[in-house]
C-alpha cells in the first residue's frame, strides 16, 4: 500500500473497481460513513475516520471541449491520482467489512444458532470474496502506481520543454488503458533522454550582457553626507558618495596619480580626496583639486548612479541605461525593520540558486525559521506558464526572482519561526524580504537584506534590534554558505551543479534560462513581461 499512502495527498477521470456486496452506507453528499453489522444491530466501526474521505470526482477541473497546455494536463492527472486513491480506500474498506463478517460467523455464539455444514459455506464464500477484494486492492495500488509514474512523466516534460527553450505546446487530453500507461511511460522515457543544464566551471568571466542592468548595492541610510561606500561589481572598484548637491555619485575607486585606493580617504565639501597627495574628485570623476602642483584636466571613470526607494542603484553596462528603475519596495501595510549588507565568499549565481529554493529548509536550517517543519510528501512551485514569480506548495510563501539579482518573498507566520496556512492569504501575519545578490567578483558576492513586516511595530523602536536581526540572518546564512560552498569547489572541478533538475526547481532552472539567453545575445528573454501577457 506503499504507493495508495504517497498518492493520498494529490487527485483524468478513470473508474475502474466494482461495488462490493459489502458497500458502505452512504452519509453525507459526496462522503461515506462506515458500519459493521452484527445480527440485527447496527454498529458503527472504528475504521470509520480513515475511510470518510470526501469524494473526488466533483472537484475535478471541467476542461469539455478545450484544448489542455501541459500545466492544465498535470491538475487533472493530480485529481486522476487523488480519486485512484479515493478508490483503493473503499477497496481495503471492503476487506475491514469482509473480516469483521469472518469474526461474526466465528462468534461463539452464532454457533447456537447455525451448523458447522453452515459455518462452512459462509467461510468459503467470504474465503473467496476476500481473495477478490484482495486481488481488487492490488489492482488499485497498481493504478496509482502508474498514474503517479505518468505525472512524474509530465512533471519531466515541462522541464524538458524549458530546457529546449519550446513554446508552449498544447496537447488534447487523452486517457488510455492502466494495462498501457507502464508500457508507454517506459518507451518515452527511452526514446527522449532527459535534458540537464550545464551550469559547470571553473566560473568564466561575467558576460556583458549581464552589465546592462540597474543594480542596487546600498541602502541610504548607509550612505551619509560625509561618508563613501566602497564596493566591488563585476571585478571592477568603486566607490559611492555624495556630491555637493547631496545626490550620489559612483566613481572608479583609484586615483589617476598613483592607483591609491579612494575610499582609504576622506569626502570633503562634495568631493572625494585621495590619502596620497591630495587629488580631489567630484562624483562626475572630474579632478577638481590637485594641491602642490598645477591643476591638470585628469578625469576618472564614473558610472550612472541613482538613489530611488532608499536605495543606491548604479548602472555598470556599457549600454544607455533605461529610464526607469524597478521597485523593491514592501507591499503596503509593512513596515521595514532591518537593512543588512553581507560580503560572502560565493559566486552570485549559486546563491540565486540558493535564495530560489524552498524545499531545502527543512533539511538545512533545522536550527533556525525552519526548526520543527515536516518534509512534505511532496513540495511544488505553482507558477504561470510564463513567469519568474509564483508561490510555493505546501509552504504559505510567495516568491519573484526580478531580473538581474533581485529576490521578493512575502512569507505568512502567525510569529516569527512558524508557519500557518495554505497560501499568504490565509495568514493573518507577514513577513517580507528582499535579497540583492550583487556580482562582486567570480567567487564574492555583496548582498543586501531587507525585512519588513506587518505586525508588532514596536520591535522597530527596541534598542540594538537591528544586531539580533543581523544576528539571525547570519546564522540562517551560514547553515547555506557551508553547503553552496561546497557546491563552489566542486563546480570549480567541473561539476555540473544542474545535473538533475526536478519539478521543485522550476524557479531555479527559469532564472538559469534566463540567464542564458540573455548571454547569448537573444532578442526576445523567456519569462519575460511581454510572454507572461500572451
Amino acid at each position: 500500500m506503499n504507493a495508495i499512502a504517497t498518492a493520498s495527498s494529490l487527485t483524468l477521470p478513470i473508474f475502474c473497481s466494482r461495488a462490493s456486496k459489502f458497500e458502505t452506507k452512504r452519509g453525507l453528499k459526496g462522503g461515506f460513513g462506515v458500519f459493521a453489522v452484527f445480527g440485527e444491530v447496527e454498529k458503527k466501526s472504528a475504521w470509520g475516520p480513515l475511510f470518510n474521505v470526501e469524494e473526488p470526482r466533483s472537484k475535478v477541473p471541467e476542461y469539455k471541449g478545450k484544448v489542455l497546455d501541459i500545466y492544465q494536463a498535470i491538475e487533472v492527472a493530480r485529481y486522476d491520482i487523488q480519486y485512484l486513491d479515493w478508490r483503493a480506500r473503499q477497496d481495503v474498506l471492503s476487506i475491514v467489512l469482509l473480516h469483521e463478517k469472518v469474526v461474526e460467523v466465528l462468534n461463539p455464539l452464532a454457533r447456537e444458532y447455525k451448523s458447522i455444514g453452515t459455518m462452512k459455506k459462509e467461510l468459503a464464500e467470504l474465503h473467496e470474496e476476500l481473495a477478490d477484494a484482495h486481488r481488487q486492492v492490488h489492482k488499485s495500488e497498481a493504478r496509482v502506481g502508474t498514474a503517479l509514474d505518468k505525472l512524474a512523466y509530465m512533471e519531466e516534460l515541462v522541464n524538458d520543454k524549458l530546457l529546449q527553450e519550446r513554446s508552449t505546446t498544447e496537447i488534447a487530453p487523452t486517457s488510455s488503458p492502466p494495462s498501457t500507461s507502464a508500457r508507454f511511460v517506459d518507451t518515452e522515457k527511452r526514446r527522449k533522454p532527459r535534458k540537464r543544464l550545464n551550469v559547470s566551471g571553473p566560473v568564466q568571466s561575467y558576460h556583458p550582457n549581464l552589465k546592462n542592468f540597474w543594480y542596487p548595492v546600498a541602502f541610504s541610510t548607509d550612505l551619509k553626507a560625509d561618508t563613501m561606500v566602497p564596493i566591488e561589481c563585476f571585478e571592477e572598484p568603486w566607490v559611492i558618495f555624495r556630491g555637493k548637491n547631496g545626490e550620489p555619485g559612483c566613481v572608479q575607486n583609484t586615483c589617476a596619480h598613483r592607483a591609491c585606493p579612494l575610499d582609504l580617504g576622506s569626502v570633503n565639501e562634495g568631493r572625494i580626496q585621495c590619502p596620497y597627495h591630495g587629488w580631489e574628485y567630484n562624483t562626475d570623476g572630474k579632478c577638481e583639486k590637485m594641491p602642490s602642483t598645477r591643476q591638470q584636466n585628469v578625469k576618472i571613470k564614473s558610472i550612472p548612479c541613482f538613489e530611488k526607494e532608499g536605495m543606491i542603484w548604479i548602472w555598470p553596462g556599457n549600454d544607455a541605461p533605461t529610464a526607469t528603475l524597478p521597485s523593491l519596495l514592501p507591499p503596503s501595510g509593512f513596515v521595514i525593520h532591518a537593512e543588512l549588507v553581507m560580503e560572502l565568499p560565493v559566486e552570485h549565481g549559486l546563491l540565486l540558486d540558493n535564495l530560489l529554493d524552498l524545499a531545502h529548509a527543512p533539511f538545512t536550517h533545522t536550527s533556525t525559521f525552519a526548526k520543527g517543519w515536516v518534509v512534505p510528501s511532496l513540495v511544488k512551485f505553482l507558477t504561470p506558464s510564463s513567469g519568474l514569480q509564483g508561490y510555493w506548495d505546501p509552504y504559505p510563501i510567495d516568491m519573484e526572482f526580478k531580473p538581474p539579482c533581485m529576490v521578493l518573498s512575502t512569507i505568512g507566520i502567525s510569529k516569527p519561526g512558524k508557519l500557518e496556512g495554505q497560501n499568504t492569504s490565509q495568514c493573518a501575519t507577514h513577513l517580507h524580504q528582499l535579497h540583492v545578490c550583487l556580482p562582486s567578483s567570480k567567487h564574492k558576492t555583496r548582498l543586501l537584506y531587507r525585512m519588513s513586516l506587518d505586525f508588532a511595530p514596536l520591535l522597530k523602536h527596541i534598542p540594538f534590534m537591528q544586531y539580533l536581526w543581523r544576528h539571525f540572518a547570519e546564522q540562517v546564512l551560514n547553515e547555506d554558505l557551508r553547503l553552496v560552498l561546497g557546491q563552489q569547489e566542486r563546480m570549480n572541478n567541473g561539476a555540473n551543479i544542474w545535473n538533475f533538475p526536478v519539478s521543485y526547481d522550476k524557479l531555479g532552472v527559469r532564472y538559469r534560462l534566463w540567464r542564458e539567453a540573455l548571454e547569448q545575445g537573444a532578442k526576445q528573454l523567456p519569462f519575460s513581461k511581454k510572454n507572461e501577457n500572451e
